[in-house]
């Protein structure tokens, strides 16, 4: 596992944490790096069917490692190779199949909030705060980010937090969408809602993930990929089991991994 990433299992869900509690969880260039690899190991594996990213102790992440810029973003080549990577970070969590959480205590800024809108759901307690901080560094900021957040929040909410790169609390960030809901046991309520994500057909769970995603980002086809995706359900073991069960009045049991 890469430096600063710990990566634990619980059953049917996978846990990824940032484990730099002394630099409040700021990633580095490595461990963005690293998230599209750990992300397609989580995907390929049946065991996995939920994401849970976190950060280890107060803070979720504080964002970038800001240290590493004077050296790995010194140049334009340097910063290309840099956004690179956390592109591809962004992208990977945001294309995820199985559902994502972010579940989030502190700090959760630029870069951390970043990943944090990739995910599909954000779980926050009470004392997080957020921001998204390009206008401080004189960044602008990555399309598929931008467009992920204003899907969250909408244009005005977007150019507030990107423009102004001002932090707000976490009854404001689900006001406004930036999270999914605010829990005074965040730790419980994430879990809770991951078991019952693991206790649905999986089948519907990513099929549904992949056609949001291909609704929101404008793919061309997207209609096509929802019908075969449709096509492919209506076949499926789970289909049969979920309308069995149903009509016997029990809980299903879903094979599909």
């Amino acid at each position: 596992m890469t430096q600063g990433f710990a990566l634990t299992t619980d059953g049917d869900v996978a846990r990824l944490t940032f484990s730099r509690p002394a630099k409040m969880n700021a990633i580095t260039y490595e461990m963005w790096s690293a998230i599209p690899g750990i992300v397609a190991e989580l995907e390929a594996d049946p065991a996995v069917k939920v994401l849970v990213l976190t950060g280890e102790g107060e803070h979720f992440s504080a964002g970038a490692d800001i240290g590493e810029f004077r050296d790995l973003r010194a140049t334009p080549e340097g910063v290309a190779t840099y956004d690179k990577a956390v592109d591809a970070a962004v992208d990977a969590l945001a294309t995820m199949a199985k559902p994502s959480i972010a579940l989030i205590r502190g700090n959760c800024i630029g870069g951390g909030c970043q990943l944090s809108v990739a995910c599909d759901f954000r779980f926050s307690a009470p004392d997080a705060r957020f921001g998204i901080t390009p206008a401080k560094l004189g960044i602008v900021y990555h399309y598929e980010s931008t467009r992920l957040l204003i899907d969250l929040v909408g244009p005005a909410q977007a150019r507030y937090l990107l423009l102004s790169g001002a932090l707000v609390d976490a009854g404001r960030a689900r006001e406004i969408g930036l999270v999914t809901d605010v829990f005074d046991d965040v730790e419980a309520q994430t879990a809770e809602f991951a078991a019952t994500l693991c206790s649905r057909s999986q089948t519907s769970v990513r099929g549904m993930n992949r056609i949001i995603a291909a609704i929101t980002a404008g793919t061309e086809d997207a209609a096509v990929q929802a019908e075969s995706l449709r096509d492919e359900a209506a076949r499926g073991a789970d289909y049969a089991e979920g309308v069995a069960a149903f009509l016997e009045r029990r809980a299903p049991r879903f094979t599909h991994r």
